[in-house]
């Protein structure tokens, strides 16, 4: 099913068709989640002596234990974004090219709760709306694992240390892109955004905000729609964790911790597979991160974790496409993959060295 119809006001309702599909990725990971987490709770001294069913069991068993709080945290946050008209979205980002509407951007970026598919849909329609290049691109590099449930998540699987360590220097790489970004329109070397234009005369975010919620009546109906709206809304999210969950108790079934630290351990030849695992596996950002986190724990290579988070935001093929698609400019597109790459690759491998 297309990622605009998990969005809550989807702008081209006929994308979604008149048939739902049987979401596949969702019932299947359910399924093998519950089954091994009952497994390994009820029959666990039955499954020791089969090593990789039991490795696995106990992968899925110890991932949801350090994730649950996370899931329900986010929802909570989710809750709270649906009920946030989408055009505020848009305002904050304030003036295309300039630093402050970079930073914005970035802000919104980390802020927004949804999967990078979803996000992904939301920076396509930045675009339209007229931001600049360099602030879609610091969005879309920002946003797609820098959701709050997520970083909840990071917390609970690698620790605040890293996770904070992660974040900024995300939200650095973001701002770089951006800047660049924007400065090479500026120099014609990058098409501009035929959409480019003024907020409206007048419009002051604030005063409208303050509109809006004397106008919102926390009535028990308008709470419970809001409820339902973030429960339906997290399934995306919720998917791809599970699917990755499922993914990583599965690498650490089937690869040994050493071979597992060989091909994608603290070194240049680990740091290209991570790389190039991370550009060619069409995963959500939410399945990435409990495979992020492993290449940290287990692999011992926090550079690799943090190349496996961000080269899904830079170099994945439908985020390449879906660019194409919206500014009709292959520069601008294959400027993103190119500006981004170098800076990951750098940091990640920073990152390694200071941690041998």
């Amino acid at each position: 099913m297309s990622s605009c119809c998990h969005q809550p006001e989807p702008e081209d309702p006929s994308c979604c068709g008149s048939k739902r599909r049987i979401d596949l990725i969702f019932w299947g990971s359910l399924i093998i989640v519950i089954a091994a987490y009952i497994g390994h709770l009820t029959a666990h001294d039955q499954l020791v002596p089969h090593p990789r069913l039991f490795s696995f069991t106990h992968g899925v068993f110890e991932l949801m234990n350090k994730m649950w709080w996370g899931l329900l945290v986010g929802i909570a946050a989710l809750a709270f974004l649906t009920a946030v008209p989408r055009e505020f979205v848009a305002s904050v980002l304030g003036k295309g090219g300039s630093i402050s509407g970079l930073f914005r951007a970035t802000g919104a970026g980390l802020l927004l709760d949804l999967c990078n598919h979803g996000i992904l849909m939301v920076g396509m329609k930045l675009y339209e709306r007229g931001a600049s290049l360099g602030q879609v691109f610091a969005f879309l590099i920002a946003s797609p694992w820098n959701s709050l449930s997520l970083t909840l998540i990071l917390v609970a699987l690698i620790g605040i240390k890293w996770t904070l360590i992660i974040l900024i220097l995300s939200a650095v790489v973001a701002l770089i892109t951006g800047f660049i970004a924007d400065r090479l329109v500026a120099a014609g070397i990058l098409p501009k955004n035929p959409n480019a234009q003024d907020l409206p005369e007048g419009f002051s975010f604030f005063p409208e905000a303050k509109a809006r919620w004397r106008a919102t009546k926390l009535t028990r109906s308008f709470l419970t729609t809001t409820l339902l709206t973030a429960l339906r809304e997290s399934r995306m999210i919720i998917r791809w964790i599970l699917f990755g969950a499922v993914m990583a108790a599965a690498l650490r079934a089937l690869v040994p911790l050493e071979a597992f630290g060989h091909w994608f351990g603290p070194s240049l030849l680990g740091l290209a597979l991570t790389f190039v695992a991370a550009t060619i596996i069409e995963v959500c950002s939410e399945g990435s991160s409990p495979i992020a986190a492993d290449l940290i724990t287990r692999a011992d290579a926090p550079g690799n974790g943090f190349a496996f988070l961000m080269a899904g935001a830079s170099t994945d093929y439908t985020e390449i496409m879906a660019l194409k698609e919206t500014t009709r400019s292959w520069k601008a597109t294959l400027a993103l993959p190119l500006l981004t790459s170098p800076q990951i690759l750098l940091i990640a491998w920073i990152l390694n060295q200071t941690n041998v």
